[in-house]
């Protein structure tokens, strides 16, 4: 596994609009880019704390995933994504390993990543997001 940084945390929270003032006013973080996501029912905001993104993820229908995971477990860390390199190789080799994978092959994700999730009952527990930039290359 070639890991280069944690890429972004991910927080479900109800609603954007009442999250984003505590991170801009509370936090003193600057959200710079609101998008949704309609395949994963989905809508995102991003702040930069360093090298490292925090992800807000508000439902946009309650049958989808953020929504079933806010009403099972409420508002709070979703997941945590890590940024690589080659992420189809690094998914064969995650699997090869005895790990579930979510998503065999990436798909698209928000700012344009491809994404590719591992299950939680195989990761201790944490769903653990794979991210690789294919328009930094």
């Amino acid at each position: 596994m070639s890991i280069s940084h944690i890429e972004h945390i991910g927080i479900a929270v109800k609603s954007l609009d009442e999250a984003i003032p505590y991170y801009e006013n509370v936090l003193g973080l600057k959200c710079y880019n609101v998008e949704e996501v309609k395949d994963q029912k989905v809508k995102t905001a991003f702040f930069m704390v360093g090298q490292t993104k925090i992800e807000l993820l508000e439902s946009t229908d309650p049958e989808g995933p953020i929504g079933k995971y806010i009403e099972k477990k409420g508002e709070g860390i979703h997941h945590i994504a890590f940024a690589v390199t080659n992420i189809e190789d690094q998914l064969k080799q995650i699997e090869a390993q005895g790990v579930r994978l979510i998503d065999q092959k990436p798909r698209k994700g928000a700012e344009g990543l491809d994404i590719a999730f591992l299950h939680p009952k195989s990761t201790l527990g944490v769903l653990t997001e794979l991210c690789e930039n294919k328009n930094n290359k």
